[in-house]
């Protein structure tokens, strides 16, 4: 509470400092970033939803490790993490195959995201980035299924062309090392450009070691996750083995490769046609949360848990053209994703290494037009998304080498999902001082599954088969009181159709509980209403912007207590595990603010700061405590900037979850936390960067100053301890 008034103070002073500055004063003003998405206004200030978005010259300077660092580092959205090679964004209380992520436009969501915690948005380089786009709530109508709380549009850098006919190349090279955990990144961007024709390549590598968690007392808190021990494999046989240092979280470290290809070509006719190709691919990722979970008779449960290589490939044409059809501008897109992920695990004296396999397949066509008016512009289009799934899965004897059959993470048959959605949207400035949004999304889907061999673990049906009409809506408001004063409201809806995950997944959530298929299950759907409003000093050198936000989710899919044939157990991998499934559990709602300021305080000293509070609760006899509803959080920084130089010095911040505030046997990983619920924690960051030469920039921090020992809500890895990192960046 003292944190949340000392910000509130500052608001006030530097809101009473902007309104007394000279207007007349040639000084710097907050700079207003332009939204990229082809499917909604450029122009930020007529939006009426919440918008958040991350220029590429804040990602180069905030040099993170992570593109899920990035995000979490912001203060805009909330990020969990089940290892190091994780990062599951969560936006107004939705989070994994609730949250849509988009990487240049195209779905990265497919038919296995699930409802628990995700990493893939690690496979998007942040050095590839060109800037990061967070929409917040049901921007289902803009974007399709999945977006019930929010989307992050993520946009590569793009290909630029020569102003001249003559040939002309340049690029940059980026370099780091963080001493938390050993970290060695390079990237390397070559652009290859003629008057018509442009190339971009880039190329990047990190390689993480094992994370160092902060060795001090969380003030708020008691020390929790040190790793006493870890499990080592000596001639055959598992042995529990002291660990050296006890702050370093043995086995999670790992190591990335990224590629990015982009060609555009444009004719002498209007057309440009541009080729995008993407690799990402990781070696092994431990899952660190599953390493550390304890046994009564051998001191913990597992000996190996480990995620193979996170491989993503994406392929896409795209074709643009001014005035193309009925005067509107045309997009054109053509694309091709795979997706590889796997889960191999074995207990403790278990020698038989589980396998289990994932091979997804997306392929998807878009057409997107715009076409402006004398005071509006309309968006309109259809998308079509066709995805399969290969599931399979065996077991292995460490020792010696035999393989058995297995049952999969998936239905072992032909699955796949078909999507086709159209929509419209219109956004006009009726008045000088008033906008209006409307927009509407019209779409069907269907789901095949087939299980063919249930020999490991038989069910009551063999196949699943689905068809869901889908449908949402938005409608909103900007109107200026003043030159200085704005008022928003939106109210919008959401949709998110059930996938494979959601109807045919058999998981071991972990503490003895299992997670069995349920075929009856429906489309998941929300209604928002945002109310806003943002203040700006004449100047443009103070804004204050403020949502509130109300959520009503029905149909919500929560997994809670099942029975199986009968039984509320069964015996599954050798254990007696409480039955758990995916249902419909009727009504919830969430609500909450989201506050964010920025101001200079003097020419080159700008203050910002961001602030979020969600609540959310199920909705039947009683209420009960929804998954995924994250503490405060938020962050206070002051950034300096001057010709070659810059520095920023902020507070990153996170409040206590409570133990009652968790959804019983839930996603949130309440047994990773310590009792009581998981405690408040803050750090204290350092940054700066300075152009040493003409095409030369040096980037150093120090991150978690303090050395604080905490966990992030939902986590099961305790975050990095001190970092000092240091990065060179050379043009070209």
């Amino acid at each position: 509470m003292k944190k949340i008034l000392f910000t509130g103070a500052l608001f006030t002073s530097i809101l009473g400092y902007s309104q007394t500055t000279r207007d007349s004063i040639n000084t710097k003003s907050l700079e207003e970033v332009i939204v990229t998405s082809n499917k909604v206004s450029k122009n930020k200030k007529i939006l009426p939803i919440q918008v958040e978005s991350i220029s590429k010259k804040e990602i180069e300077f905030q040099n993170y490790q992570s593109t899920a660092e990035m995000l979490s580092n912001s203060g805009s959205l909330f990020v969990q993490k089940s290892q190091q090679g994780g990062g599951s964004p969560a936006i107004r209380g939705f989070e994994a195959s609730r949250v849509l992520l988009l990487v240049d436009g195209f779905r990265m969501n497919n038919l296995i995201f699930r409802t628990g915690h995700l990493q893939n948005v690690i496979t998007i380089d942040e050095n590839m980035l060109e800037n990061a786009d967070i929409f917040y709530g049901p921007t289902s109508t803009l974007f399709g299924s999945d977006a019930l709380g929010g989307t992050v549009n993520m946009t590569t850098k793009k290909t630029s062309f020569s102003d001249a006919s003559n040939k002309t190349i340049w690029g940059q090279i980026n370099s780091r090392y963080g001493t938390v955990n050993k970290e060695k990144s390079v990237s390397f961007d070559f652009n290859y450009a003629t008057k018509n024709f442009a190339s971009l390549t880039i190329f990047s590598y990190n390689d993480f070691g094992d994370l160092k968690m902060g060795k001090n007392k969380n003030p708020h808190g008691d020390y929790f996750g040190e790793r006493p021990f870890y499990v080592a494999t000596s001639n055959g046989v598992d042995k529990l083995v002291a660990n050296d240092d006890k702050y370093v979280q043995k086995f999670s470290g790992y190591t990335q490769y990224n590629a990015l290809q982009k060609l555009s070509y444009k004719t002498n006719s209007g057309y440009l046609h541009g080729l995008n190709l993407q690799f990402s691919t990781t070696s092994n990722i431990p899952r660190y949360d599953r390493l550390t979970d304890p046994s009564s008779s051998t001191g913990l449960r597992n000996a190996v848990w480990y995620y193979g290589p996170q491989q993503r490939i994406l392929t896409a044409y795209t074709l643009e053209k001014q005035k193309a059809f009925l005067s509107s501008d045309l997009t054109l897109a053509l694309a091709y994703q795979n997706m590889k992920e796997s889960r191999h695990n074995r207990r403790f004296s278990n020698y038989n290494l589980q396998h289990r396999e994932e091979n997804v397949n997306l392929y998807s066509f878009s057409t997107d037009l715009s076409k402006k008016f004398t005071k509006g512009e309309l968006f309109y289009g259809f998308e079509s998304y066709f995805e399969t799934l290969q599931s399979t899965a065996y077991a292995q004897n460490s020792n010696t080498g035999e393989q058995n059959g297995l049952d999969t993470r998936y239905p072992n048959g032909d699955n796949h999902m078909f999507r086709n959605d159209i929509y419209i949207s219109y956004t006009e400035k009726t008045t000088p001082k008033t906008a209006w949004s409307t927009g509407g999304r019209l779409g069907y889907t269907t789901l095949n599954s087939n299980i063919a061999d249930d020999t490991y673990f038989p069910l009551p049906f063999s196949k699943i088969k689905q068809g869901n009409f889908t449908y949402s809506g938005s409608l909103g408001i900007v109107h200026n009181t003043s030159q200085n004063v704005a008022l928003k409201a939106n109210i919008s809806s959401g949709f998110r159709v059930p996938n494979i995950d959601d109807f045919g997944k058999i998981f071991e959530s972990g503490g003895g509980f299992l997670i069995v298929p349920n075929e009856d299950l429906s489309p998941e759907k929300t209604v928002t209403g945002d109310l806003g409003f943002v203040i700006q000093s004449n100047n443009k050198r103070f804004k204050l912007e403020h949502t509130y936000f109300y959520t009503r989710m029905y149909d919500a899919i929560v997994t809670d207590t099942f029975t199986y044939q009968g039984q509320n157990t069964v015996d599954y991998n050798g254990e007696t595990s409480i039955v758990l499934a995916n249902q419909n559990k009727g009504k919830a709602y969430i609500t909450g603010i989201s506050t964010l300021v920025k101001g200079y305080l003097i020419e080159n000293l700008q203050f910002n700061a961001t602030f979020n509070y969600t609540y959310g609760r199920i909705v039947e006899e009683q209420e009960r405590p929804l998954d995924h509803i994250s503490p405060y959080f938020g962050k206070l920084g002051l950034h300096y900037a001057k010709r070659k130089w810059q520095a920023e010095a902020n507070v990153l911040y996170n409040g206590k979850k409570h133990s009652k505030d968790y959804f019983p046997n839930g996603e949130d990983n309440e047994q990773y936390a310590p009792e009581g619920g998981m405690p408040a924690w803050e750090t204290y960051n350092l940054k700066a960067s300075c152009t040493i030469l003409k095409h030369a920039t040096l980037y150093a921090g120090v991150e978690n100053i303090l050395d604080t020992q905490y966990r992030v809500f939902a986590s099961g890895i305790n975050a990095p301890g001190r970092n000092i990192y240091g990065g060179l960046k050379y043009t070209f």
